[in-house]
């Protein structure tokens, strides 16, 4: 499969599935649509080398999922529902950083989901990642649309900005230069559309400052301000999901006292009426990615899940709230995801596990793993602790060579590439019976509205107009 370079390219590789007329498009062609149109649109949003056909792409998939009901859709009214009670609590969502193979990986996510009937699951993708990676917002967006288009997921699909962070080494230099930078970030995700936004002001927690609220206070104060600025900017007729963060993973456990603290003062900053965060993110032991060992191994983590439990709780029952966010735990032993369900924990963040099985998985190629270690090894040399083994080392940064290399990942042989996606979609496949989310889809469905207003169309489609992807029945 390759991109298509210009509009007349795209005109003509669409015209069997799609027509266009006066900006808004029409499906001739549904069969071809998903085993061949879909396809090459999502290549060329992440491959083109012209940005109209890359906008005009991008905007097919964006109006032809809404049409199919698909959204992109906020998960706000289902975790408000279920701070009320209306929702049961015996379930936790994952919430998957798809860093590679996007496109495909996310269709072996929705094939595990059709299978368990799972809707209650989220595609995400950090601020960093998106640096990393080498995907927009736009890009990640039309990936993940383009593969619930692909495989006929019947459910709303959760597009979500993990770790919207603000940087705080930054913020103290120049605290409007950061947050302008994360204003713009969250603008840029909002018309994409990503309905669902994880603000991290955890990293402003000042653990000097003698009382509780004190210790949140920049926290709170600037994820409420932050919170009005996506309600100003969301897209008509959307309640994006905002999530808070009280404890930055990897530092300091996060405690009941901790959450009133941040909890109370939030409330406080926000304009009356105004609708905050429906979860929040606590710290309970892991660390992202886990802790590798010189020999390869894994450190052990000792989760502390009597507070993830209580906190979970006391969000629900003292401000509404879904519960309780886990990060960084992905690379945690299988038996263990079990638990997460059982005590209430609404939302869990996989990431560095499913890098893992790309990189280790005995079919990816040697050749090109040895390509990205030696990019790592000069590109990265800056990051390598004295102390550092090889092993190591690659570990903490081979998630760097993702966005450089996108194009050769993309481009493996099929046989390849099958089998990198079926342990992929195995991994994902047994995370959702262990997370309970099976039957979700039917459950939330009723909780999730979608406007109905088309997308408006990109200039290209104006000046387009009837004469364009116009094909036979």
């Amino acid at each position: 499969m390759t991109a298509a370079n210009s509009i007349e390219e795209l005109k003509g590789a669409t015209a069997e599935a799609l027509s266009l007329s006066n900006g808004s498009v029409k499906v001739l062609n549904h069969k071809h649509l998903r085993e061949h149109t879909i396809d090459k649109l999502a290549w060329t949003v992440a491959f083109s080398s012209d940005d109209e056909a890359r906008t005009m792409a991008a905007w097919l998939i964006r109006e032809i999922a809404r049409q199919f009901g698909l959204g992109p859709a906020s998960i706000n009214e289902v975790y408000l529902a279920r701070g009320r009670g209306d929702l049961p609590h015996n379930f936790t969502v994952p919430a998957i950083n798809v860093r590679a193979f996007t496109y495909y990986f996310a269709q072996a996510i929705f094939r595990a989901a059709k299978r368990h009937e799972a809707g209650a699951l989220i595609c995400e993708l950090s601020r960093s990642e998106m640096g990393y990676t080498h995907q927009s917002p736009s890009e990640y967006v039309s990936s993940v649309l383009a593969a619930a288009l692909r495989t006929g997921y019947p459910w709303p699909v959760f597009i979500q900005g993990d770790h919207f962070q603000v940087n705080a080494v930054n913020f103290k230099k120049d605290p409007a230069k950061e947050l302008a930078g994360i204003k713009k970030l969250t603008k840029q995700a909002l018309e994409a559309g990503f309905c669902n936004i994880d603000l991290d002001t955890s990293t402003l927690v000042d653990l000097s400052k003698p009382t509780l609220a004190e210790q949140q206070a920049t926290n709170f104060h600037q994820c409420a301000d932050l919170s009005t600025f996506v309600r100003q900017e969301q897209p008509q007729g959307v309640m994006v999901s905002l999530g808070g963060e009280i404890g930055e993973v990897g530092k300091k456990n996060s405690t009941e006292a901790e959450l009133d603290a941040f909890m109370e003062g939030y409330q406080r900053c926000l304009p009356p009426s105004l609708t905050g965060i429906s979860k929040i993110s606590v710290q309970t032991g892991t660390d992202h990615g886990g802790v590798v060992l010189p020999d390869g191994s894994m450190a052990k983590v000792k989760l502390d899940f009597d507070a993830l439990a209580k906190l979970s709780e006391a969000g629900r029952t003292r401000y509404k709230l879904a519960g309780a966010v886990q990060h960084g735990a992905s690379t945690l032993p299988i038996e263990l995801f079990d638990k997460f369900p059982q005590l209430g924990a609404c939302e869990i963040h996989l990431a560095t596990e499913f890098q893992n099985i790309l990189y280790e998985h005995p079919h990816f190629p040697a050749g090109l793993k040895e390509e990205m270690y030696a990019f790592l090894s000069e590109e990265c040399a800056h990051e390598r602790k004295n102390e550092d083994s090889d092993t190591q080392f690659f570990y903490k940064t081979r998630k760097k060579a993702l966005g450089p290399f996108k194009l050769r990942l993309w481009e493996l042989p099929d046989g390849v590439r099958e089998e990198l996606i079926a342990a992929l979609e195995e991994k994902v496949d047994l995370l959702l019976r262990k997370l309970n989310v099976g039957g979700t889809g039917p459950l939330i469905k009723p909780f999730v509205k979608l406007p109905e207003t088309p997308i408006p169309s990109p200039q290209a489609a104006k000046i387009a107009k009837a004469e364009s992807f116009e094909g036979d029945d």
